[in-house]
């Protein structure tokens, strides 16, 4: 299991320190959510944040563009340090325009990642399975820290693990939104490879025990 904790949910006054603790926790990816104000309401950071940020950390920097247009993007989160690109399928609905997001993410030599909100089917994600390194299910409405998992999204876990066997595919599989002590086991149990964790994380008086806990 790997653990992304989310600098979303850090102090906005210390980022550094947060990417510290993330080093010192015993995670394996900082967790990058970046929103725009219109995909999503809130306003988040942009490259030179993620470009600050990358000398402190050896970690993977598991960057989630919650943005319309994510291809507009992909060149400079990957320039400022990304070592993962996940974008919305919701953002851009035509698929030739996905695939070319994805070709465009590869061509830069980063894991391409594709991400449904709650309440878009896994059908969404079918066409373009054989085509990604990650799939992020949001368990949670995307754009704000501290809200409660949704159980029912976990169902679309198992269903991406039974289609990932029967197709013979690899793609891991993240979920992002409410995850703690109590949702961790649920979230293993439903077969996922990657937890994004916020608020839990950095209240945590403990982060590596924290960490240790869910993973």
């Amino acid at each position: 299991m790997i653990i992304a904790p989310s600098i979303l949910s850090a102090d906005y006054a210390n980022f550094a320190d947060g990417v510290k603790m993330i080093n010192a926790s015993g995670a394996g990816y900082v967790h990058i959510d970046i929103m725009d104000g219109v995909f999503v309401p809130p306003i988040s950071f942009g490259q030179e944040t993620v470009a600050a940020l990358r000398p402190l950390s050896s970690l993977v920097f598991d960057v989630h563009l919650m943005t319309v247009n994510p291809g507009h993007h992909i060149e400079s989160f990957a320039k400022a340090g990304a070592d993962s690109i996940t974008f919305h399928l919701e953002a851009c609905p035509d698929a030739a325009e996905i695939k070319g997001i994805i070709d465009s993410i590869h061509s830069l030599d980063k894991k391409a990642g594709v991400s449904i909100k709650p309440l878009s089917p896994v059908s969404l994600l079918e066409p373009y399975l054989s085509l990604i390194d990650l799939v992020l299910i949001m368990t949670v409405e995307p754009g704000y820290g501290g809200q409660k998992l949704i159980p029912e999204c976990l169902d679309k876990v198992r269903e991406l693990v039974e289609i990932r066997k029967k197709l013979g595919l690899s793609f891991p599989i993240e979920i992002d939104g409410g995850v703690n002590l109590e949702t961790a086991p649920l979230a293993k149990k439903a077969g996922v490879d990657i937890l994004v964790t916020g608020s839990s994380f950095f209240n945590a008086p403990n982060k590596k025990t924290f960490v240790e806990a869910i993973s």
